[in-house]
């Protein structure tokens, strides 16, 4: 048994220690794969006569992409770019499902706070304490509305109505929580290290409403 257990133990700290290079070694190989694909049809136009020059074709195409990033940026830093940008993802893109969420998951990881996920909670939508991670959208009373994403892909997920004492805040930075939930759970530690022992009818306290009172004590999901 002792046996097993080292040569389990030992190959699985072999995995762990090369696993991530593993991981890094298939993503860069998935970018220039990607890269080929989309960018060949252009190299065969401009008939490049040897290995080298197809090289230097491409780092130049890679260059023009990564200056026309470079130049859009400019321009919507620019008064008439940002309300140009503004009115195009107000009128069109809004419209797109799942675009808002994808935004503002897009804007945290590159440092704009700006967000509809105000904090990072746990919600025990059962009522068998078994957490759900999730993020306050808004407020309604004594019920909070809590978008919990799935994992991997969090801009994907479902909207709970629930109420004050089934929430739990946790002081958990909103990247922090995101990549726990890409990483499906990796890093939850964090999250619970940051959770509030008491419910967030106690920590946020609310005023009770008449019109509440004859609510449910449920959650109501809606998927979208």
């Amino acid at each position: 048994m002792r046996a097993k257990k080292f040569l389990l133990t030992t190959l699985l700290g072999g995995v762990a220690a090369l696993l991530p290079l593993g991981l890094i070694i298939i993503l860069f190989r998935w970018i220039i794969v990607l890269i080929e694909k989309y960018l060949n049809p252009l190299v065969l136009l401009l008939k490049p006569e040897s290995k080298i020059s197809t090289i230097i074709i491409y780092a130049i195409l890679v260059v023009g992409i990564i200056l026309i990033f470079f130049l859009i940026g400019l321009f919507i830093r620019t008064r008439f770019g940002n309300w140009l940008a503004r009115h195009i993802e107000n009128v069109y893109l809004i419209k797109i499902p799942g675009y808002k969420t994808a935004r503002d998951i897009v804007r945290q990881f590159f440092g704009r706070k700006r967000t509809t996920f105000s904090e990072v909670v746990f919600v025990d939508i059962y009522g068998n304490d078994a957490l759900l991670t999730g993020f306050v959208t808004d407020t309604n009373g004594e019920y909070i509305t809590v978008f919990v994403p799935t994992a991997p892909n969090p801009t994907s997920g479902f909207v709970f109505h629930v109420p004050r004492n089934k929430v739990y805040k946790s002081n958990t930075q909103f990247d922090v929580t995101v990549k726990s939930i890409i990483s499906c759970g990796a890093g939850s530690s964090t999250i619970f290290a940051n959770k509030m022992k008491e419910p967030y009818s106690v920590t946020n306290p609310w005023p009770e409403k008449d019109d509440n009172a004859g609510m449910q004590n449920k959650a109501e999901p809606d998927l979208i």
